[in-house]
Formats: structure tokens, C-alpha cells, sequence
């Protein structure tokens, strides 16, 4: 790598100090920002003195004026080794210096008098031909002392501006990133760009990529995307950094479309058939923890796609797999226990027996997970309709031992809750009939679902239950609230105590009878106008 010098501006200009530069891996120097030089200065003060093993030497300031080209920028004698002629001329890959040191002074920097103004000197000291001078903000500006053919053979912006520049220097204002300006200036003396950009996080590499789209400068620009398709992307904020950097350049005719693989792919087969085999993955598992996990992952996706999706089409399919799955895990399930009620299941041998029972609870478990999803895209109204005309099902529920057949119930206690609390509506015959075929199978495993189902919740879904019940016709009501009673006068705990619904029945059957009482209130208003008319 070139040699890049720091010079001094010319007489009557602000006071150039000697300032802290960072080495980069190919040897050149580039300039830290206005906030770094803030805060190197206030770091540095008089008690931060060298080691004693080796004292640096300080340099004197000369007072008296000398000419420009004579001076040179103050460094200390702690380089570790001295740039001979022939690696500044021929090695372009040195990476061995180090940065020199700040000269310490007796009182501490103010931070009024930090330097505004930096020069630096890119290659062979002396043999640079145009000066571009980079104005950031807060009045911090640099100058680069450059070669002009090494401009126009690596940036489009320089050799359009270059074309018909006939004075020695020019100006690029408004630089909102000053130091990479430079980097990515110094980076046009590299010839092994992508050794450097490895060096590198993705942050900095977006911001090189930014400058080198307005400098057009093209090699930078494939090396930054060649970084960027291969270096990991760490959390969903960096990664949407990076697709839309790399979306603003599809207009311009770079090989955007390696990096964008990584987020958007040639898709062979539809989103459809890839949804509905990972969902069959799920439901086919036999490992419990995976299940379990992948169940919540999968539940906790849909959820955010649900959030974030305005798309209908893309809604209806993903529904539309969901039901596909739950008719085959019903028809499954129905099979299973069609062989569970046979007379002679409870003599097969264990190794006979536990496979169905296993698959039982396996196939219950996966309806209540598709439940679960359906519920909360809204979309399960449908679902009610399917069980509650499963009469097939609730009949041979009772024939089944209750320690293989209550995960069953937790599907129906599921329903009830979600329609108490408005998840689903499903039509008024449908709620009646779900409660008229799966209530009276739920109050049969209660006993067992309270003690032997962890995740049930006693409170809410006798709730739920009782919310139900109070959206049917008060007729309804009254049938299957009084068959309730009877069972509870029975078992007493081991059956749900919709106490609250009875008492709301209760109400609205003699405490405040609605219809009679307006009939009333507007017999009344007949005959009061009839006495008032002439």
C-alpha cells in the first residue's frame, strides 16, 4: 500500500495539530471522525505518561516561520520501523506500520482548540497532482493530497468532475461521513480490497458501499456486495439495513440479486405446498420436545404474519391448508376410536393397545394446536362446525377409558372458551348443537381434567361454558342449564359450576321478563294517547 502522509496546510490557515490515525490492514492511514478527535484529545493530559522503559522523545516546536514544504508533521520515535523507499514505491499490500503516537504537551488540549482542518497525503510523498478537500459539518473539513489518474480510472463522479477541471484542487461538500469518505478514497490505492473489507462489520461496509455508490466507484462497489453475500447478518434490524441498501441499487445495473437470495428466493414450488409440508412435519412428529417447540414457532409465525399481512389471497390459502389438515387429523382420529370401543380392544396385549392410545392423544393434541392457530387468525368458525356434528365421535367417546379419551374434551373446553370470549361466532345453530353433542361428554372427564390436564383452567372455561349457554334463545337456556343442575346436584365439583350462568337465567326469566314488560310499557302508551285524543 502507498504511503499516506500528514501535512500541514498552508500559512494562514487554522493550526493543523498532530492528531491520532488509525493504521487500517493495507497500511494507509485514514482520518477518524470530528468525534473521535473530541474525545482522543480529552483523553490525553499530562498524567498519561509513557512507560519508563522507553521514554519517548519530545519533539520542540519551531517558532520561527519556515516555508510550507519544508515542515513536516511532528511523529514520535516509537514506530516500530521506518517505510523504506522501496515499500512505498512497489508495496502496495504493507500492513506493518503502526500509529504514531500523540505528541504529549505540558497542559491539556482544549477542546476550542481541536484542529478543524486535516491534511493527508495519499502514495509516494511528493508526487500527488490535485488536492479534494472534503467539507463535513461543524466547519470540520479535510484535504487530500491524491493522483489524479488513480481518481478518474476508479470513480465515475471524479472523471466527470475531473473532465474539465483545470485548477489543482476541488471540493466535495456536505460530506455527512467524512471518514469514510477517506477510507473509501484510500481504498482506490488497494489492490486487495476484500483482505481489508473482511477486517470489517457490516455497519461500516454499508456506509463504504453508500459512498462508493456516489463516487461511483464500481470495484469498491462489487467487493462491498461481494462482503455482504457472504458475511452473517446479526438480528432483523441489520438485515433490513442491508436489503435496503442493496434495493436502492437495483437501478443502477449492479449484480444486486446474490445478497437478495439470501432474503427472496426463485421459488419452484408455491409458498402453499411448502406451508402445508411443514405443517405435516409438525403434526407427524413423534418426538415430544420437538413437537412441542416447533408447535410454538410455528403458532408464533403464523401470529406475526397474521399482524403484518394485508394480503386476502395469501390469508384464504393459508386457512385453506390449516382445515385440510384438520379433516385428515378428524377422520384420524375417528378411525382410532372406532378401534379403541371394539369389545375385544381391552383384552389385546399392551404392545396391541398402546399404539392407539398414543396415537389418540397425539392426533387430540394436533387438533388442539390447529385450533389454537385457527383461533387466532378468526378463522375458526368452520372448525366449530366440523365438531359439533361429529356425533359419530361424542358416541363413542363414552365407550372409551376416561385416561384415553379426556384429551378429547379439551378440544371442546377450547371451543367454549373461544366463543365466550368472541374469538370465533359461530351461527346459533351451531352453538347449540355443540353444546347439545360435547357438553355432556365434557362434564364426564371433568373430574379427570382438572386434576390430570396441567394447562386446564378451571375458572375460564367454565366461564366460557356458561357464556355459551347465555347466547342461545332463553328457552335453550333454561333446557340445558336445568340438565346442568341435575348433574351438579350430583357430583357437585366434579362437574363445571356455571353457578353465574344460572343465576343470569335466572334473572332474565323472573326478575326482569324484557319482552312482557315493554309489551306492557306500550299498552300503557296506548291508552294514555287514546284518552288525550278529542
Amino acid at each position: 500500500m502507498a504511503e499516506i502522509r500528514l501535512a500541514r496546510l498552508e500559512q494562514g490557515q487554522t493550526k493543523i495539530k498532530n492528531v491520532p490515525i488509525a493504521v487500517t490492514p493495507e497500511g494507509f492511514w485514514c482520518c477518524p471522525s470530528p468525534v473521535v478527535f473530541q474525545k482522543t484529545l480529552k483523553s490525553q493530559n499530562p498524567l498519561n505518561k509513557p512507560k519508563p522503559a522507553s521514554p519517548p522523545s519530545k519533539i520542540p516546536v519551531e517558532k520561527k516561520s519556515t516555508p510550507v514544504t519544508d515542515r513536516k508533521p511532528p511523529l514520535s520515535r516509537s514506530r516500530s520501523a521506518a517505510v523504506s523507499d522501496d515499500d512505498r514505491k512497489g508495496n502496495a499490500d504493507a500492513s506493518g506500520y503502526s500509529a504514531p503516537e500523540v505528541v504529549h504537551r505540558t497542559s491539556r488540549p482544549k477542546v476550542e482548540n481541536m484542529p478543524r482542518k486535516i491534511a493527508i497525503e495519499f502514495g509516494e510523498p511528493g508526487t500527488s497532482n490535485i488536492k479534494v478537500v472534503l467539507l463535513g459539518k461543524q466547519g470540520f473539513s479535510v484535504k487530500l493530497s491524491v493522483h489524479k489518474n488513480v481518481l478518474i480510472d476508479n470513480s465515475s463522479f471524479f472523471a466527470n468532475k475531473l473532465a474539465d477541471q483545470e485548477g489543482p484542487s476541488m471540493e466535495i461538500g456536505d460530506c455527512e461521513d467524512v471518514e469514510i469518505y477517506v477510507e473509501t478514497v484510500g481504498l482506490m490505492y488497494c489492490k486487495e480490497m476484500k483482505q481489508w473489507l473482511m477486517k470489517q462489520n457490516v455497519s461500516r461496509v454499508l456506509r463504504i458501499l453508500k459512498v462508493a455508490e456516489f463516487l461511483g466507484f464500481k470495484s469498491c462497489m462489487h467487493s462491498c456486495l461481494e462482503y455482504l453475500e457472504a458475511a452473517p447478518w446479526v438480528g432483523d434490524e441489520e438485515e433490513e439495513k442491508v436489503v435496503t441498501s442493496i434495493l436502492r441499487l437495483q437501478s443502477e445495473g449492479i449484480g444486486v440479486s446474490p445478497v437478495l437470495k439470501r432474503v427472496s428466493a426463485d421459488v419452484s414450488k408455491p409458498h402453499k405446498d411448502t406451508l402445508s409440508h411443514i405443517i405435516e412435519l409438525v403434526l407427524r412428529s413423534n418426538e415430544e420436545r420437538g413437537r412441542r417447540e416447533m408447535k410454538l414457532v410455528v403458532l408464533r409465525l403464523l401470529r406475526e404474519n397474521q399482524s403484518v399481512s394485508s394480503n386476502a389471497s395469501s390469508t384464504d390459502i393459508c386457512n385453506e391448508i390449516i382445515y385440510s389438515s384438520c379433516r385428515s387429523c378428524l377422520a384420524s382420529l375417528l378411525f382410532l376410536f372406532q378401534q379403541a370401543a371394539e369389545t375385544d380392544f381391552t383384552d389385546r396385549s399392551v404392545d396391541r393397545k398402546e399404539p392407539v392410545l398414543k396415537q389418540i392423544t397425539l392426533e387430540a393434541d394436533n387438533l388442539s394446536w390447529l385450533l389454537e392457530i385457527l383461533a387466532d387468525r378468526q378463522a375458526a368458525d368452520e372448525f366449530a362446525v366440523m365438531w359439533s356434528k361429529h356425533q359419530e365421535l361424542a358416541t363413542l367417546h363414552a365407550k372409551l377409558p376416561i385416561v384415553s379419551r379426556y384429551h378429547i374434551s379439551c378440544i371442546t373446553a377450547r371451543l367454549f372458551v373461544g366463543i365466550g370470549k368472541g374469538e370465533l361466532l359461530p351461527a346459533k345453530d351451531t352453538r347449540k348443537l355443540l353444546l347439545h353433542t360435547w357438553l355432556e361428554p365434557l362434564i364426564n372427564d371433568y373430574s379427570w381434567l382438572k386434576h390430570g390436564c396441567g394447562s386446564f383452567d378451571r375458572k375460564v372455561v367454565e366461564e366460557g361454558i356458561g357464556r355459551t349457554i347465555l347466547t342461545l334463545p332463553l328457552e335453550d337456556q333454561q333446557s340445558i342449564l336445568l340438565t346442568w343442575l341435575g348433574s351438579f346436584l350430583k357430583v357437585g365439583d366434579s362437574c363445571p359450576n356455571l353457578q353465574r350462568a344460572f343465576e343470569v337465567w335466572w334473572r332474565r326469566t323472573f326478575v326482569r321478563p324484557y319482552v312482557e314488560t315493554q309489551g306492557s310499557i306500550h299498552q300503557q302508551d296506548s291508552s294514555i294517547t287514546s284518552h288525550l285524543e278529542p
